[in-house]
This record gives C-alpha cells, structure tokens and sequence, in this order.
C-alpha cells in the first residue's frame, strides 16, 4: 500500500509573525520556515505505518515554491521514501491544493492519504475534507490513533464530548490531531540519505489543474493589545465590574 503525504511550508510555530506595514499580509521575509507541525505528525504516522507493515510506500507532497523542496526534504529525511513537489508562485488557496492533491491521488493510487487537520499559518482545516469530496474518498479528521489492518483504517477521532472510534473503508482520507504521536528527532545520517532520494517536479498545467485564488484577503491586522488588569475590593464589585462594564453576565 501506498501512502501519501501531503505537507506544508509555513513560518516556523516559534517564530512570532509581524504584519506588513500596508496591512496585505504576514511578513515572511528572512524568517525562518519550516514543516507545518500537523503534517510533521502525518509523516511519522505514516512511517509508523509502513514500519509496521501496513505501508510499502510512503510518498510525500508539497504545493508552493521552490524553496518547499527544503521541507519534502525533511519529510523524506523522517522517512519518506519520494517526493512531489507541484511548483507555482500563484497564491495556493485550500481549493486549490485540494484539486492539485485530487489531480496526484488519481496518477499515483494512495491507499491512504494522510495529512494534517490545518496549517497554522491560516488555520483553514479545509484541505483534507475537500480533498475527500473531490476525490469520493472516505474521511476520518481529527485523528488521535490510527490502526490500519484488512482493508480498512480504525480511526480514533478527538470530538468535543471526548472520543469517537470510528471504521474506514480503503483507499481513505485521514486528518491529523497533536495526539496522535510525537515526531521523531531527524539525525544526520537521515539528512544526508534524503538528498539522495527522488524529488519529483511538477507543475499545476501538467496535472491540469487551475489554481487561480478564488478568495481575495482584503485586510490583516494584528489583534488589539491586551489592556491591564485591575484590583477589585470585594466580589460584589466585580460581578458588577462583568456585568456593566465587561458585559459578559
């Protein structure tokens, strides 16, 4: 069985962004990128998979610039066994990465595709659910534990009232949770192996897909500093303070 991978380059989760002083965006020049930590979660699950036996193949995806071939990179020094990377400088919204996914699902038959819940740089959670419509896949999201074993995955889904044990038929689509495992330290003998390992080039036109934005971000800004706190005497004070001036009871 096959797995795909689908990952993401993205401002690194240490790094606090700033937003440009013309409000069109996040500012990302030289600041440190690096893999969207859901879908570094997805890639060792995938490992996980395929070092149990579940898994022949794990082939990693990424959608973007050039410089995303850093982040496959790490994807195949985790252990990846190849790597696609569809290029293009056009903004990438979740529709289109999800027809691009849909367009590599197709050409290389995944038995399962696993990536994760959101990238924290837009915070979507839309990519793995279109992806599943467009391709008439069964979905599990939000998943804290995955078993794959005759045909079908058991996924363990995080929901609000607690969890949710769900069975999938394959091929299938699975989002990943921050439970669901600890990604491994990457050495340097894995570093140096990835650069050997197979890096695909490709472009949306070759797979035929249009990846024009459909949405148009018309402001960023940062939210409104945090205002100090203040010293009440006495309870009554306060539950008068929350209901006149806060307005929250």
């Amino acid at each position: 069985m096959k797995i795909l991978v689908p990952v993401k380059r993205v401002v690194d989760y240490n790094v606090k962004v700033r937003v440009k002083s013309d409000g069109t965006g996040v500012d990302i020049a030289n600041v440190k990128m690096s893999m969207n930590p859901f879908d570094e979660i997805a890639v060792e699950e995938a490992v996980r998979l395929k070092e149990k036996g579940a898994a022949t193949e794990i082939i990693a995806v990424s959608c973007g610039v050039t410089p995303c071939q850093e982040t496959l990179r790490t994807a195949m020094a985790i252990g990846a066994d190849r790597a696609i990377l569809v290029e293009t400088t056009e903004e990438l919204q979740p529709l289109a990465v999800a027809k691009l996914l849909k367009a590599l699902v197709d050409k290389e038959q995944p038995g399962l595709v696993i990536l994760g819940k959101q990238a924290i740089d837009d915070d979507c959670n839309q990519t793995g659910q279109m992806l599943a419509a467009l391709a008439d896949l069964p979905q599990a999201t939000f998943a804290s534990k995955v078993e794959v074993a005759d045909g079908c995955a058991k996924v363990t889904r995080e929901v609000d009232g607690g969890l949710e044990t769900i069975s999938i038929s394959l091929p299938a689509i699975v989002t990943t949770d921050l439970r669901l495992n600890e990604p491994r330290y990457v050495t340097l003998p894995n570093i140096m192996k990835a650069k050997k390992k197979p890096l695909e080039l490709l472009k949306p036109v070759d797979l035929g897909v249009d990846v024009t934005p459909r949405l148009k971000t018309l402001k960023v800004s940062e939210p409104p500093k945090r205002g100090a706190g203040v010293k009440v005497p006495d309870a009554a004070t306060l539950v008068a303070k929350l209901k006149n001036e806060a307005k929250v009871i």
